[in-house]
């Protein structure tokens, strides 16, 4: 079983991916952190100026370095014996500390930066973000019931093109099936539900009123942001995925699309 890893009330993580301070990412990061510090003890993660070392490789794996197997498991078992290095640690203190997530990154080639992923994959490891068979049902602490259960996340993020283009019929797509492998590949994988996107459209191009303007709306949503409530995935142990990972038959009948896998679909 995965350990537990019950977040402490008013604590927030900020996590922001973007190299420049003076862009208008870091304005956001720096204004939503001043705004969510009125009710929160915000911890932040700024992974370029931290220079944080997005790489997954035998650093992480102690003593099981260079072993042939399986490298997410050995990371786990780096994580319980106390191997990981200390950057990965100190990540998640930080996160286990945290009930409030913030993700704050520009969508570059339809996802997070690099270094974004990077801390996923040497951050969330096994035995702290997810774990085995839940002892009961038969099915892994995944998918709802990961190790960080008890946390909502808030996405921030900034796109390129305006809101058609990346809309429902967009040329692109729309953003929430970009950020399915976010939203609920990673984050509700481990537990944690996620509220509605918070997006800043056509971003390469911003006068500063338009500045001022997404620095304002960004504040007040976060001034009421306990109000919200996630949008909840169908949880793994629930059922509607009984005997094979795929959804049951019977649910969302004739669709393939990912907004099957929301818990309010019919």
């Amino acid at each position: 079983m995965p350990i537990s890893h019950p977040p402490t009330a008013g604590r927030a993580l900020w996590v922001t991916a973007h190299p420049r301070a003076e862009s208008l990412n870091g304005r956001l990061f720096r204004e939503g952190v001043e705004a969510l510090s009125t009710r929160f003890e915000v911890a932040t993660s700024d992974l370029y100026a931290q220079g944080f070392d997005p790489v997954l490789g035998d650093g992480d794996l102690g003593d099981l370095a260079g072993v042939p197997g399986n490298l997410a498991a050995q990371a786990g078992e780096s994580y319980a014996a106390g191997q990981l290095p200390p950057e990965v640690y100190a990540e998640q203190a930080k996160l286990a500390a945290a009930e409030l997530l913030i993700l704050q990154f520009p969508l570059w080639w339809y996802g997070p930066p690099a270094i974004l992923k990077g801390w996923f994959d040497r951050v969330l490891t096994d035995r702290f973000a997810y774990g085995d068979l839940d002892p009961e049902l038969g099915v892994p602490r995944r998918y709802g019931d990961g190790g960080l259960t008890g946390r909502r996340a808030l996405v921030v993020v900034t796109a390129g093109e305006d809101e058609r283009s990346i809309g429902p019929r967009g040329i692109s797509g729309d953003l929430e099936s970009l950020l399915f492998p976010l939203t609920h590949g990673v984050l509700w994988y481990t537990g944690i539900e996620t509220l509605d996107l918070h997006v800043v459209y056509d971003a390469d191009d911003v006068d500063p009123a338009r500045v001022e303007l997404e620095v304002k709306r960004l504040r007040e949503r976060l001034l009421l942001l306990e109000d919200e409530k996630p949008r909840r995935f169908r949880a793994l142990r629930d059922g509607d995925y009984r005997g094979t990972r795929a959804l049951r038959a019977d649910i969302a009948p004739g669709r393939t699309d990912l907004g099957i896998h929301f818990g309010d679909s019919p």
